[in-house]
């Protein structure tokens, strides 16, 4: 059987040009991004896909056009696991005007209410001493102006049409939340928190709750555990260098970046094993037994990582079944089971 020829182009058209292949389009992991305010997260994505020419991209967590800072995205194989880098704790330095309540909870919507005479009364004391009720474990009220959806629509979507949804409240924890400067109406505080928390709400309902409004004025993201900003690109770097300086400097590779998850080393019969999509038996050692999909990372002899998945307990004291959930490309293998 002779193998099928390409169809020749028809005439007064060009071939496709193949995609350049370089290290940096082949890499899997994450980047680091300072995204600079005026440019939504989705345009960081399109561009770190284009200097990088790498087709598969995602940010781990959306920071909103009027928002600076780190920005995480996953690359390659990294999208297929985004989820065990988003729960991690975040860190913002956020300034919140007083005086003044806006229908996005920002000085970029349009203004509700204002209580200058209010806000001017208000002391450094007053602020301090209202914004510890918010500290701890709480719940919250999404503002429209977020990404997240309802009924399959984004909630942004339904506010810019002028529509108001009802919106359940989520858990969040606020652990820190430091004043560091005061120029009143307006003041700057560093604020670490769960994800999924808006600082947009909090500034809202901290104005709320010192009966003259609040709306956040600027936010700069700075740290998503265990990540920080010092490390990551910005956007004059992203341009200027090579796509293989920029993965070097700023990218983190996905080997290290499972680091967050206990580790299993495999035999050569279990890596074979799992890149067919099978169980293998392994030593489970200190990694966790039974505590659910993509629990713990499956390694090669030299720490490659090769998948993701579970342990289920063996028959044998000390042993167990090593279940793979995500398997990466480079692992697998001829034959793999259904």
């Amino acid at each position: 059987m002779t193998p099928a020829q390409d169809p020749k182009p028809a005439r007064g058209t060009q071939p496709a040009r193949p995609r350049p292949v370089t290290a940096a389009s082949d890499f899997s992991g994450l980047l680091l991004i300072d995204k600079p305010t005026g440019v939504t997260s989705h345009d960081m994505v399109d561009r770190v896909r284009r200097v990088l020419r790498i087709r598969s991209a995602g940010h781990l967590g959306t920071l909103d056009p009027g928002a600076s800072g780190l920005l995480v995205m996953a690359l390659g194989a990294a999208t297929r696991c985004a989820a065990l880098w988003q729960g991690g704790a975040k860190t913002y330095e956020a300034t919140i005007r007083f005086g003044v309540v806006t229908d996005s909870q920002d000085l970029s919507g349009a203004v509700l209410e204002e209580h200058a005479a209010k806000a001017a009364a208000l002391t450094e004391h007053d602020v301090r001493a209202v914004s510890e009720r918010f500290l701890g474990a709480q719940t919250q009220v999404p503002p429209m102006v977020s990404a997240l959806k309802h009924r399959g629509e984004r909630l942004y979507t339904i506010a810019r049409r002028g529509d108001t949804v009802a919106r359940e409240a989520r858990a969040i924890h606020v652990y820190d939340w430091d004043w560091t400067v005061f120029a009143m109406p307006e003041a700057r505080a560093t604020v670490r928190c769960s994800g999924g928390t808006y600082v947009r709400t909090l500034a809202h309902d901290l104005g709320a709750a010192l009966g003259c409004g609040g709306a956040l004025a600027g936010l700069r993201r700075t740290a998503s555990l265990p990540f920080d900003v010092a490390r990551a690109c910005r956007l004059e770097a992203l341009v200027a260098l090579t796509p293989e300086d920029v993965i070097a400097a700023h990218a983190v590779p996905l080997d290290e970046a499972l680091g967050v998850l206990p580790g299993v080393t495999l035999d050569h019969a279990g890596v074979e094993a799992i890149g067919r999509g099978q169980f293998a038996a392994v030593d489970a050692g200190a990694a966790p037994v039974g505590a659910g999909p993509r629990s713990v990372v499956l390694r090669d002899g030299a720490g490659r990582a090769l998948a993701l998945g579970e342990l289920r307990a063996g028959e044998l004291p000390g042993r167990a079944l090593a279940c793979p959930q995500v398997v990466f490309p480079w692992a697998v293998r001829e034959g793999r089971a259904a």
